[in-house]
């Protein structure tokens, strides 16, 4: 948890941004949450009545607090949609909450803002919407959720053998053995997405930019370089830039022991973003 003050500190302290580039979201509203989610699981979160067996799912003891700060979450990811139209690149720092089904939640995440940001995007006009994830973990809400809607396209490369253990198919999901190294990974990025963003054509992308693919990740599994992930967010704004298209970004998940790995390499991305400003 320490990580979501941390990494825009460590920006700050080095000049990528300034204080005036971070904006506090404002809550989702209802209507924004129903787009995607069921109305009854949404007031069972609301008024603390999720049973024990739903509680443990999402990782999470219930609270008014806890409940708010999702849903303030959910506002950063979705009001990042607005300001990636506006600037071309813009980010969350937190969220990437992608286990999150329409009707439950699971592996800490409650609800899901890389879904509600999709839906926020074709309201202000991008009819199609990609959404990366590459994440260690596979996005089993997101997939889910888009299941049958062919303006949304779900492209996730994870461990194969990690959480969760039922991945719902996506559009695309690649499914990589344990500890595979950079140059695998990069060269399977590199080739899909260019594949997707030609064939697919989406008018926006959505990036879950979880750095629990690293070798030191106690989750991940993966063995990717500080480098190589560095590498990867290169290549995932390279060629999303390239082809004209606003990205807005999410942190996900990072579980390196120490902290100042996590933080190096979610600032990493943000770094790698600045320069991509319009």
């Amino acid at each position: 948890m320490e990580k979501y003050n941390l990494v825009p500190e460590q920006l700050k302290y080095e000049g990528i941004i300034s204080s005036e580039n971070l904006f506090q979201p404002s809550p989702a509203t209802k209507e924004q949450v129903l787009a995607i989610h069921d109305p009854d699981y949404f007031q069972k979160l609301l008024t603390g009545t999720l049973s024990r067996a739903e509680e443990r799912a999402t990782g999470f003891r219930w609270s008014a607090e806890l409940i708010e700060r999702e849903i303030t979450i959910m506002g950063g990811t979705i009001e990042s949609v607005r300001y990636a139209a506006e600037y071309g690149i813009s980010a969350n720092v937190a969220g990437g909450t992608h286990h999150a089904f329409a009707d439950r939640g699971e592996g800490f995440c409650l609800l899901n803002d890389l879904a509600m940001a999709a839906r926020h995007a074709q309201s202000l006009g991008f009819a199609k919407i990609l959404i990366l994830d590459l994440d260690v973990h596979h996005g089993n809400g997101t997939a889910a959720i888009f299941r049958g809607d062919s303006s949304v396209f779900t492209f996730s490369i994870h461990g194969a053998k990690n959480y969760p253990f039922r991945k719902p198919p996506g559009d695309l999901d690649i499914a990589l053995e344990d500890q595979t190294d950079d140059t695998f990974y990069l060269r399977v990025l590199k080739e899909n997405l260019k594949i997707v963003l030609t064939d697919f054509r989406p008018d926006f992308v959505l990036y879950q930019s979880g750095v629990d693919v690293l070798a030191e990740d106690k989750l991940g599994r993966l063995g990717l370089s500080l480098q190589g992930c560095l590498k990867r967010d290169q290549i995932t704004f390279d060629l999303v830039r390239n082809a004209n298209l606003p990205i807005s970004f999410a942190l996900g998940g990072g579980y390196s022991p120490k902290i100042s790995t996590i933080v190096d390499a979610h600032s990493n991305t943000f770094r790698t973003a600045a320069n991509y400003i319009d």
